[in-house]
């Protein structure tokens, strides 16, 4: 490689970090530079967030692998290249595994990577990440020399340096757009992230960070599995209240007689079994969050002691007359039309308002597009971990058939989905394999254009109005013969009737019970 090679590569580098770009198209086009410079198949730019490398740009590779996290002492080609501060070429016969076999975009095969180089960027003398260049020619790097590459990386290391203190300037000038903490290390274990890239996702962070930074009570919306908690977690770390508690509560796993006792707490004696003074969730949580999710189910009475306390910050434990003062800030979350059920009286409006004050809605999955493929990624490679895979990826035709479904369970399905089908898979294989594609085939979903069994399910009940008396019996009618119907097509498997009607598996038991099928 000459150096007029070299500059010619470096040069467009160099004018970028004059310019202001966002931080993905720096990304991508350093990875662009670095390909022009050594050629190969594949190259990733990834960071060290803890234990972790988050892959923050990638070209060559497939759409899912932004998604995934690769733990390090579970990569030891990553663990190779971190602890060397050159350049390391990987011998083509090594017996590493390397993490991107099956991962190299547009084979439809099983080819695995023979070819792998890579090295660490340091910024401020510290360790930032990596560099990886992958080939599938055992001899594709023989005519690299590795200075070029530790140039190019020197080159790298600015520019990842000028995208955080472009970063960090621009959360100083504008505090109140806080970011949500994507990237969190919390005791030692990896935290679920919001990951995505659609304009939905990205619209969605960006009101995380806005009333992160206040104090208002959020109301989070949105379908059956999107994320709810996720979006509360990151709301809460986003806040002034992060370095306190963030304490969660799931009003709907608790019958009416304990959501009380768990809000407020109790004193000895103040009902049966009550048999010491007990804190509730509101004091756990003074000076932090308090989560309320499925607040659709709390009861009128329950509702009217709520505001009580959102109201003064005052509240007594059951069975006491000791007023407690607690600075709690409240966000709840619930997949109903509460504004409906004001209209219908199952809901005060009084609450309702106080618990609205920003109402925020999660977008569903296919709302997202592509962050599908980013989200598998994510559990692709937990299941990898989790399962003792050398690698689990995607075939063409199953990133295809997650792209078409509609996914009426949203994230909560794809993850169910990707674990089950994973283990199915395997299950298949008389010797472990050391790369498992998923296919179409091991996924099982419904062809996008196969006709609407629902419909046809369903079709008997169109006349149930006109065969029941009134509006509430008729409508209760449809409901059993619904719900029926589904358990029918799921082998009676409750949970899976849940996620294809899009309820809480709780809330569905409640519902069957109230219509006398349980």
């Amino acid at each position: 490689m000459t150096a007029k090679n070299l500059l010619t590569a470096l040069l467009p580098l160099v004018s970028d970090l004059s310019r202001e770009l966002p931080e993905r198209e720096r990304y991508r086009r350093l990875l662009e530079s670095m390909r022009a410079l050594l050629p190969c198949d594949a190259a990733a730019l990834l960071r060290l967030d803890g234990e972790w490398l988050v892959p923050m740009a990638v070209d060559g590779l497939s759409d899912d692998t932004l998604g995934r996290r690769f733990k390090v002492s579970e990569h030891p080609r990553f663990q190779v290249l971190l602890d060397n501060p050159e350049p390391t070429r990987f011998a083509s016969d090594s017996d590493l595994p390397d993490p991107y076999d099956g991962l190299v975009d547009g084979l439809h095969h099983h080819l695995e990577v023979h070819d792998c180089l890579g090295c660490p960027l340091f910024i401020d003398e510290r360790p930032w990440g990596l560099l990886t260049l992958d080939a599938l020619d055992p001899q594709r790097f023989d005519s690299i020399e590795l200075d070029a590459l530790q140039a190019f990386a020197s080159l790298a290391a600015a520019t990842v340096n000028v995208a955080d203190r472009i970063e960090r300037l621009a959360l100083r000038a504008e505090d109140e757009h806080q970011r949500a903490e994507v990237y969190r290390q919390a005791s030692g274990q990896q935290s679920k992230e919001l990951i995505g890239q659609s304009k939905a996702h990205k619209r969605l962070i960006e009101e995380i960070g806005l009333v992160g930074s206040s104090d208002l009570t959020v109301l989070i919306t949105g379908q059956t599995g999107v994320g709810k908690e996720l979006v509360a977690q990151a709301i809460h770390a986003a806040s002034p209240r992060a370095h306190k508690p963030m304490i969660s509560l799931n009003c709907a796993a608790l019958p009416d007689t304990l959501v009380e006792s768990e809000l407020f707490g109790h004193v000895r004696g103040a009902f049966t079994g009550a048999l010491s003074d007990r804190r509730g969730k509101f004091e756990l949580a003074d000076g932090g969050t308090l989560f309320l999710d499925e607040v659709g189910e709390l009861s009128l009475t329950v509702q009217a002691k709520l505001l009580r306390v959102l109201q003064s910050g005052q509240l007594q434990r059951l069975g006491s007359d000791e007023e407690h003062q607690v600075n709690v800030r409240l966000i709840a979350a619930t997949n109903r039309d509460l504004a409906e059920e004001v209209r219908s009286g199952r809901y005060r409006a009084d609450f309702y308002h106080r618990l609205s004050v920003y109402p925020l809605q999660v977008p569903s999955l296919q709302e997202r597009g592509k962050d599908v493929l980013l989200l598998s990624g994510y559990f692709l490679e937990q299941n990898r971990s989790r399962m003792g895979l050398g690698s689990l990826r995607l075939t063409t035709d199953a990133q295809a058939a997650l792209l078409a479904y509609d996914w009426p369970g949203n994230v909560r399905e794809l993850e169910h989905l990707i674990g089950r089908s994973a283990l199915k898979a395997l299950g298949q294989h008389r010797t472990r394999p050391k790369i498992l594609s998923l296919s179409a085939a091991d996924l099982d979903l419904p062809s996008p254009s196969a006709p609407n069994e629902d419909a046809t399910a369903l079709a008997p009940l169109a006349g149930v109005a006109t065969a029941v008396g009134d509006l509430r019996q008729a409508t209760d009618q449809y409901q059993r013969q619904m719900i029926e119907a589904c358990l029918g097509r799921h082998q009676h498997n409750w949970a899976s009737a849940a996620r294809e009607l899009g309820l809480d598996r709780a809330n569905l038991g409640r519902l069957a019970k109230r219509l006398g099928l349980k």
